[in-house]
């Protein structure tokens, strides 16, 4: 698993200032020849509401063909690729996991159906909340990140409901428990800068299975999930807060501010408030 490309959005691996990204299939697929080859969010889910055209989705190993138009949902860490008829419309939705815990958590009635990939019919109600994610996604207006999430979850509620009942599928494997719970875990203890053996303990795990585990799952060790989701942290402080570069780091456990500005620079590939500019001026 660790040599099949892991991205945020494909082909890139800058980290996601909003809760969702939405952009129209041609954006990405038209400038790649209509073909993305396979790879793997670790940490994000992706809706993929496609209208018109054709596709052929590749999942796991597995050759689909879907009538049009469908939605097809992919879940963290479900490796996939496509081959797209050239002029194909439709909106591809990326949530971040750790962005809505109430979606994703064990706990949650709506977690086990988005475990696993499907494709069901694409309705009209589903085109709405797309266009709606779409127009929100590109005004940078008040409450704006609030309602990125409410769309958000309005649009996984819908696919929920029309994938098939979890109980008629295979349960669970351990492994997907696993990595549910750490992604809870990371959501809730962020700031704390717990390291790996604290989220080992608090998941009755060894500090190297707990990584054996996300290793396989995402192509990362443990420590190296951790600090990825810290710097994403960073990066939506930065984008929605009026917080100075030295309290953001404070607040995510940095007592040296030369020290959290080069580790930012690091995982991102910018400082701070260079970062902060790009996101201020669109």
């Amino acid at each position: 698993m660790s040599e099949i490309p892991a991205y945020t959005l494909y082909g890139e691996e800058r980290f996601l200032p909003d809760a969702l990204h939405i952009e129209a299939i041609k954006d990405r697929a038209g400038t790649l020849d209509w073909s993305i080859s396979a790879h793997q969010h670790p940490h994000l889910h992706q809706l993929f509401l496609i209208e018109a055209g054709g596709v052929t989705l590749r999942v796991e190993g597995e050759a689909q063909r879907p009538e049009l138009p469908c939605l097809i949902s992919i879940p963290r860490g479900v490796v996939h690729g496509f081959t797209f008829t050239p002029g194909t419309r439709g909106w591809v939705i990326t949530v971040q996991t750790a962005a809505l815990p109430d979606m994703f958590a064990p706990a949650s009635d709506l977690a086990g159906v988005l475990a696993a990939w499907g494709i069901v019919p694409g309705t009209g109600v589903m085109r709405q909340t797309a266009m709606a994610l779409a127009a929100e996604h590109a005004q940078p207006d008040k409450g704006r990140a609030t309602m990125l999430r409410a769309l958000a979850a309005q649009m996984l509620c819908q696919a929920a409901r029309a994938l098939p009942d979890p109980q008629a599928q295979a349960p669970g494997t351990r492994a997907a428990e696993i990595l549910a719970g750490f992604e809870h875990l990371l959501q809730t203890h962020v700031r704390n800068r717990w390291q790996v053996a604290d989220y080992a303990t608090a998941l009755a795990l060894t500090p190297t299975h707990l990584s054996r585990v996300l290793r396989a799952a995402t192509g990362q060790s443990a420590s190296a999930t951790i600090e990825a989701r810290t710097f994403q942290e960073a990066c939506r402080q930065l984008a929605y807060t009026r917080l100075d570069v030295r309290q953001i780091g404070f607040d995510l456990g940095y007592e040296d501010p030369a020290y959290f500005s080069r580790q930012f620079r690091r995982h991102v590939g910018v400082t701070p408030s260079a970062y902060r500019k790009r996101v201020n001026a669109g």
